[in-house]
């Protein structure tokens, strides 16, 4: 079953993609806090990815639509799941290398290098509104991150910086296959790709955990399933470099999660940082909706 070409609900895709970020961020900090209690790295690859094919196969067999997960692009979503398998590794390695905040400030040029890609691989139109919001919550991440005073582990930076390329550019992949394939599908084919590779891994590591253990690393699995079905909606719905921007958001949830489970304070800077990239995001919800109301005025117009 192929997917019908999407319709555009930017304000909609951008409200999604808030709710994917704190999914996401949950996601995080649960791999942080598995990662303090002993669970491998491989491990916790691992189950992020693999209680999505069972969840998914159940979920689509009591409803009979097994059907949906037909497709044409086998080789486009195994290039996905490799990128997407470089990239979740570079994303765990910045948020158990550093504290949770900082991780996800670095994740948050990516919304720079979208809208560079979305130009030359999707041909989209980035006007000065979503440019100046853009450079508006860059400002803000230089102040949280103070570069030159903060002393971040090369590891961690690398890993960091990696990952926000990588969501950049997987971002686009997603758009391409939102043209033809249905979110629950796209996730699908990712976890089902890359749970056998990090299978063969899982003979060398300790899976013996107690009971809260286990519980956690359901948790973080759902969180992952759960996160990774909204933003492959949200990039559904709206264009790349206007969704991404939303990403933003989960300064907050980093910082929260930062305090309450790990006990790391952001410093003063991040309270300065922080109001740009709320008001970079609002901006871009504003324009959004401007736009998309002005389109509904003309489509209205054209079709008396």
């Amino acid at each position: 079953m192929s997917a019908a070409l999407p319709q555009q609900r930017p304000v909609l895709a951008l409200a999604v993609r808030v709710a994917a970020v704190a999914m996401l961020a949950t996601l995080m900090a649960l791999v942080k806090l598995l990662s303090e209690r002993g669970v491998s790295f491989v491990e916790i690859m691992f189950w992020r990815q693999f209680i999505t094919v069972p969840v998914l196969l159940v979920f689509l067999a009591t409803r009979g639509q097994l059907a949906r997960l037909k497709t044409a692009r086998v080789t486009h979503h195994f290039r996905r799941a490799i990128l997407g398998l470089m990239g979740m590794a570079m994303t765990f390695g910045a948020a158990i290398l550093l504290p949770l905040a900082e991780a996800q400030s670095l994740q948050f040029t990516a919304p720079l290098f979208a809208t560079v890609l979305s130009v030359f691989m999707l041909s989209e139109k980035v006007g000065a509104w979503r440019l100046s919001a853009l450079f508006m919550g860059f400002a803000g991440i230089l102040i949280i991150t103070q570069p030159g005073e903060v002393t971040i582990p090369p590891l961690g930076l690398a890993c960091g910086l990696g990952s926000a390329f990588a969501i950049a550019l997987l971002s686009i992949l997603i758009k391409d296959l939102n043209r033809s394939e249905l979110p629950l599908t796209i996730v699908f084919y990712f976890a089902a790709f890359t749970s056998p590779l990090l299978a063969l891994g899982l003979p060398f590591v300790d899976m013996h955990h107690d009971t809260s253990t286990w519980l956690l690393i359901m948790a973080m699995g759902l969180c992952g399933l759960g996160g990774q079905m909204l933003l492959t909606l949200a990039l559904r719905l709206g264009p790349v470099s206007s969704v991404i921007v939303m990403d933003y958001t989960g300064l907050g949830w980093s910082a929260l999660y930062g305090v309450w489970w790990f006990h790391q304070y952001p410093p003063a800077a991040t309270w300065i940082g922080a109001p740009l990239i709320v008001v970079a995001g609002l901006l871009v919800v504003w324009r959004e909706h401007t736009l998309h109301k002005a389109t509904l005025r003309s489509e209205n117009v054209l079709g008396r």
